[in-house]
């Protein structure tokens, strides 16, 4: 096996590349050099009204992060190199390139505490973490957790299970309505908009489950919580329009 450049650091976690191959530092340098040729200010600029931080970014749309991720194709080692670097653009790309099946427990809960922003939260599940065979034990974890994005995350990747995990029984979103009841007192605007949308999601997977969502909504919108009066009576306007009743009979 060659070894490493002298002074190049090797993220944590990853071994040194096989003799022959690029260094993964020089991938990552690469990836970000293919960033930084799409990125602009109005971009950087627009973040800001999307509740996304700036801090630690160079302003890619996500339609070129998506287009660079599908170029370079399934590698978690660069996932995980990527995601060291703390650029926001190139943490979205991690989400792109990852492995569900290489990812660890330990690996998704440092990610997870790593999450400082709705998007990368949602952007993670919908990507990556709800393709592990981990995903439904993290959303009973996660959705103990007290920090907002770390919660946030728990009813984002079940939101995102309702539509990618074909093979999930009722039984299992019945208990992520339990998890939506107890949870839906936090008023913490990126928690109730995901707690919210996970609900109107499982209500929409089938009609059975549509019963129960329906059920737990109207239980939540005569609570005495601000917060989980809004989820319920939100996700009531659309789980019990016609329109959704006619789509799940059909």
């Amino acid at each position: 096996m060659a070894k490493a450049n002298a002074g190049t650091k090797t993220p944590a976690g990853i071994a040194p590349a096989a003799g022959g191959a690029r260094l993964i530092s020089d991938e990552v340098q690469a990836a970000l050099a293919s960033l930084k040729m799409q990125c602009t200010k109005a971009n950087l600029d627009g973040m800001a009204r999307y509740g996304i931080p700036s801090d630690n970014a160079i302003g890619v749309a996500m339609r070129d992060i998506k287009a660079l991720g599908k170029k370079l194709g399934c590698n978690h080692r660069l996932a995980v190199a990527l995601w060291d670097t703390g650029v926001y653009e190139a943490r979205m790309l991690a989400t792109f390139v990852g492995d569900p099946a290489q990812l660890t427990p330990a690996q998704m809960d440092r990610w997870c505490k790593d999450f400082d922003n709705w998007a990368i939260c949602d952007a993670m599940s919908f990507n990556l973490f709800d393709r592990s065979p981990h995903a439904w034990s993290k959303v009973n974890a996660w959705s103990k957790k007290s920090r907002e994005f770390e919660k946030r995350t728990a009813f984002a990747l079940l939101w995102s299970l309702t539509v990618h995990d074909k093979r999930a029984s009722n039984e299992q979103f019945l208990q992520g309505l339990e998890l939506i009841e107890r949870e839906s007192i936090d008023e913490r605007h990126y928690v109730k908009k995901a707690v919210n949308m996970a609900l109107r999601a499982i209500g929409k997977r089938n009609r059975e489950l549509n019963r129960s969502a329906v059920a737990a909504a109207r239980r939540l919108a005569d609570s005495k919580s601000a917060a989980a009066r809004w989820v319920g009576t939100d996700a009531l306007r659309e789980l019990a329009s016609d329109g959704v009743i006619r789509r799940l009979r059909g």
